[in-house]
């Protein structure tokens, strides 16, 4: 009985993030990214400017998601529905006054306090993880002397447009002999030069990272597997720190464009990441059997390293949080269901799965981010900032979870198997779907 209402309650997740549930579940809580670098523009210095110095003319290159700006921009359904890149170029060319309308409504570059006059100079589609891009290059025109400062606004895709919400935009810039890097939003949509912006950046960066991982579904959803799969303090800190070394070495080597891999490997294979550690730690569980999925911990005292005739006590907690439980009753637990084998295999691949499978996921970050320059040092602040924002909040969600599932597993043994067996399916069901639907594309 309690297998059969397991499996209904696993159904039914799985039906919840399938396509048809799913996209109405996510689609008002749907976020986006603009991405913006700013440069001086070609003609503005060198031998060929006029007076033989530097002017003010800067070049704005903008990537904003292709069909969220044709939405945006009222346009008709087969805009914003075209999928072939010829015809999204196609539809950009027939709609360049509206697209370019709203754009230089939201996006806008000063100088001195008065406006430099935008002109669409270049349309081009682009992709971007799993996404199409419509990337237009725009010159403003800036009138006044070479000491003035420049500003960056974006209030592009606004909340009250309903069809996103929280619109970031990441601006890289090099004027007026500073580059840097700002992340633009409703409450700060302003990037000012000459504010020596270093440590408001490094702020900045760090919220990003956060945010990323918080709202990255795939990325929480393999945290959480692999605290699901640990029995220990000890089996937290190692796979932890496993996955963080592995992907903050190719989260940096990306992002400075050392490394490079398409989105349509990168994605699917932290999908199947997922899908790897559900369905190990699903097998462990019900392994396990009724009478204590010691497996992962479950089944009374004996599991966490305590007396199998003992009841639960507030002692098998600390033995769970201990770096190593009790000499002798160590695996009591894995002996009395036959499991030892299966979990010391586990033991001793996790984590070279997780260093592999977080190697992957670190390039998955960097796409993310979409930066993708050379060497700087203002660029390193941002990316480390942004790594460490990732860091914190992965931390935040260890220590809230980790615990919670030993109190569970040791208060309510039966109920923490039948709980976790439906999460691990719903986790399961849903990376392998993603699998799927990011291969077809």
């Amino acid at each position: 009985m309690r297998l059969r209402r397991s499996l209904a309650l696993a159904g039914l997740l799985a039906v919840v993030s399938s396509p048809a549930v799913g996209q109405v579940a996510w689609a008002h809580d749907a976020t986006s990214d603009v991405y913006a670098e700013v440069t001086p523009a070609p003609s503005s210095s060198g031998p060929g400017a006029e007076g033989g110095g530097p002017t003010t003319d800067v070049s704005a290159v903008l990537d904003l998601e292709y069909d969220l700006l044709m939405k945006s921009a009222w346009l008709r359904a087969e805009a914003y529905e075209a999928t072939d890149r010829a015809d999204q170029l196609a539809q950009l060319d027939e709609h360049e006054a509206e697209v370019d309308g709203y754009v230089t409504d939201r996006f806008a570059i000063t100088y001195d306090g008065e406006p430099c006059a935008p002109a669409l100079s270049g349309v081009d589609v682009v992709e971007r993880g799993e996404r199409a891009y419509a990337s237009l290059a725009y010159t403003f025109a800036c009138d006044g002397g070479p000491e003035g400062v420049h500003e960056v606004s974006s209030a592009l895709f606004p909340d009250a447009e309903s069809f996103v919400h929280s619109t970031e935009t990441i601006v890289r810039y090099s004027l007026d002999e500073e580059d840097g890097s700002a992340v633009l939003t409703t409450a700060s949509p302003t990037l000012t030069t000459g504010e020596h912006r270093l440590l408001r950046q490094v702020g900045e960066f760090f919220v990003l990272g956060g945010e990323h991982l918080l709202f990255g579904v795939d990325h929480v959803l393999f945290l959480l597997a692999l605290l699901i799969g640990a029995r220990r303090l000890r089996d937290v800190v190692l796979t932890a720190t496993a996955f963080t070394v592995a992907h903050s070495v190719t989260f940096l080597l990306a992002a400075l464009g050392v490394v490079s891999v398409p989105a349509i490997v990168v994605e699917p294979v932290i999908a199947a990441s997922i899908a790897v550690v559900a369905v190990v730690d699903l097998v462990l569980i019900w392994r396990g059997g009724s009478g204590g999925g010691a497996g992962l911990g479950f089944g009374g005292s004996a599991a966490l390293g305590g007396s199998a005739s003992a009841g639960p006590t507030s002692g098998t907690v600390r033995d769970a949080l201990r770096w190593r439980a009790p000499a002798g009753l160590r695996d009591a637990g894995l002996r009395d269901a036959g499991l030892r084998d299966e979990r010391g295999a586990w033991d001793r691949w996790r984590l070279p799965v997780v260093f592999v499978f977080g190697l992957v996921h670190g390039v998955g970050f960097a796409g993310a981010l979409g930066i993708d320059a050379a060497w700087s040092w203002t660029l390193l602040w941002s990316l480390l900032s942004f790594n460490v924002g990732i860091e914190a909040v992965q931390l935040g969600i260890i220590a809230v979870v980790f615990p919670l599932l030993v109190l569970l597993r040791v208060r309510a043994p039966r109920t923490a198997r039948w709980l976790l067996l439906s999460a691990c399916a719903a986790i399961a069901a849903l990376a392998l779907y993603w699998v799927v639907d990011r291969l077809a594309g």
